[in-house]
């Protein structure tokens, strides 16, 4: 039941390179520490967090880690003892699990942000939508239509990505209660509309926005995004952006983040006190002002004027699903019948370096996305119905390409078919890195050309340096002629063993990519990570 119910709880993904395992030991308390287990975007805070460190003689240690996970560590109780208080988004989920709950002590609101839709200033002019109130269904009927484009993170990997999906479906329901599962299904026509214009799909507020900003000034642009009010804000102030956002608060409601800086029951004095005169001093009035100047979160303190930017005052906040039969529901119509399915190619490397312990962690890794893996992020990061999936192993030369499409009905025996590929994959030979990336490009260009309207991206893990074939600059030159559809595609590159991140950061930048590092981390977890982008 506690693994059903914690299905609820989805939040931002980990942050390569910089990210604590929850359950990471850190040692005893220290006086004037207070061990923080967060939500990656919280990482904002830390000019205002080292000014309240002088002011109070507390200073914050985070661990940063996804909503999801941390619910689980607050459930199983392996935060006993090694943090002193959490910090995500919201509780609303770990108020709903009994185990987590009662290791919440006091909570206190620190900052919001409601989750909106921001379009490109002439977007919003052809649309006719400037200055006039704007409901879910009318931006969904637009959407439907491809009258704009946007890019939103994935629901089971960020809380601003699950905020909006629960915003539109409960918007649409028009019922006036929290959707419940016997919703879902009236509303999945609209729900697919709206979803049809999505283009952009992340593991993390922080890289949408970035990547939305490449997209922006880029031969294929998107028109929008929807996220945090404050991301949207903070992209127009980074003055990188072609043409402003202009944000849309639809008229019937929004889902808000609130900030609780929450004590554990399970800390000590210490941090008991520490906690409260943290808490204290975020919420001064001052501090409250420099929280909105430097993240662009609202005050939640009474009496503190909001800035100019902030052209919508008084939200609507619509109801949030009570239960995990609802979000189950919800979740499941989205990935398996709403938005667009994905399109994946992995490009594994499958030198002799990697016998023993490293081909067994790879296999475990694809396995485990066929379904195998029932833990928490698992149940939600499997290959999906619809999807396409393509294995290129490589060792001293790219190996034969094999594509599997997942079906929308009875999936399982196509996903034993990825599960018998990925265990029959063996170790031998060199590694060519750089024609396995440029032929997986060649693969996927037809496959793109048959069916354009998915998500596709390139996954590349390696464990060792090139060493056959052509090089990361043959590849960088030959990547100039790669159709501009297919330039749109990103790499998202493993960092693995003995392979060289500097070359796999090119490759990702090159890409609009990303970088994941499995060197500390299990291979298996890191692919799921990926799942968020995909």
């Amino acid at each position: 039941m506690i693994r059903k119910v914690l299905a609820l709880f989805l939040g931002a993904a980990l942050l390569a390179g910089c990210s604590d395992s929850p359950s990471a030991p850190l040692g005893e308390p220290e006086p004037g520490t207070l061990r923080i287990l967060a939500g990656s975007e919280l990482a904002d805070m830390q000019p205002v967090l080292d000014e309240a460190a002088r002011a109070t003689g507390v200073t914050v240690k985070f661990t940063f880690t996804g909503t999801l996970e941390g619910a689980e560590a607050l459930a199983n109780g392996s935060v006993d003892g090694k943090y002193d208080a959490v910090w995500f988004s919201s509780n609303r989920y770990l108020a709903g699990i009994p185990e987590a709950a009662k290791r919440l002590g006091n909570q206190v609101k620190i900052m919001s942000s409601p989750v909106v839709l921001g379009l490109a200033s002439p977007v919003v002019q052809r649309l006719g939508w400037a200055g006039k109130p704007v409901s879910w269904s009318e931006i969904a009927a637009q959407a439907g239509k491809k009258a704009f484009s946007y890019g939103m993170t994935d629901p089971s990997a960020s809380n601003s990505g699950f905020s909006a999906l629960v915003g539109v479906a409960s918007a649409l329901a028009g019922a006036g209660n929290a959707i419940d599962a016997r919703q879902i299904a009236s509303v999945t026509p609209q729900l697919t509309q709206f979803f049809s214009a999505q283009a952009l799909s992340a593991g993390s507020s922080g890289w949408l926005s970035d990547a939305y900003i490449r997209r922006a000034t880029g031969p294929d642009p998107i028109d929008g995004l929807i996220n945090y009010e404050s991301v949207l804000l903070s992209a127009n102030a980074s003055g990188k952006l072609p043409q402003p956002l202009t944000l849309v608060y639809p008229s019937d409601g929004v889902v808000t983040a609130d900030y609780p800086l929450s004590l554990l029951a399970s800390a000590g004095d210490d941090a008991r006190s520490a906690h409260q005169r943290l808490a204290d001093y975020l919420r001064t009035p001052d501090v409250q002002k420099r929280i909105m100047d430097t993240t662009q979160r609202r005050p939640v303190v009474p009496g503190v004027a909001l800035g100019p930017r902030f052209t919508a005052r008084d939200l609507v906040e619509l109801p949030f699903p009570a239960t995990q039969q609802a979000v189950d529901a919800l979740l499941q119509a989205y990935f398996d019948k709403i938005r667009r399915p994905s399109r994946t190619l992995y490009v594994l490397d499958t030198s002799g370096s990697m016998k023993g312990d490293r081909i067994d962690s790879l296999r475990t890794a694809l396995v485990g996305l066929t379904g195998a893996d029932d833990s928490l992020t698992g149940r939600f990061r499997r290959f999906r119905s619809r999807e396409e999936v393509t294995m290129l192993p490589f060792s001293t030369t790219p190996s034969r390409a094999t594509t599997f499409t997942v079906p929308e009905q009875d999936p399982a025996g196509e996903l034993a078919r990825i599960k018998a590929f990925a265990e029959g994959l063996s170790a031998n030979g060199g590694t060519a890195i750089y024609d396995s990336l440029s032929e997986a490009y060649r693969v996927l260009e037809p496959l793109s050309t048959r069916d354009p309207d998915r998500f596709t991206s390139i996954v590349l893990m390696t464990d060792g340096e090139n060493a056959n074939g052509s090089s990361l600059g043959g590849f960088q030159a030959s990547f100039g002629s790669v159709p501009p559809a297919m330039k749109q595609v990103p790499v998202f590159t493993v960092l693995f063993g003995e392979g060289s991140s500097d070359e796999l950061t090119q490759v990702a930048t090159l890409t609009g990519g990303k970088v994941f590092d499995a060197r500390k981390v299990q291979l298996s977890d890191v692919f799921q990570e990926i799942r968020g982008y995909q």
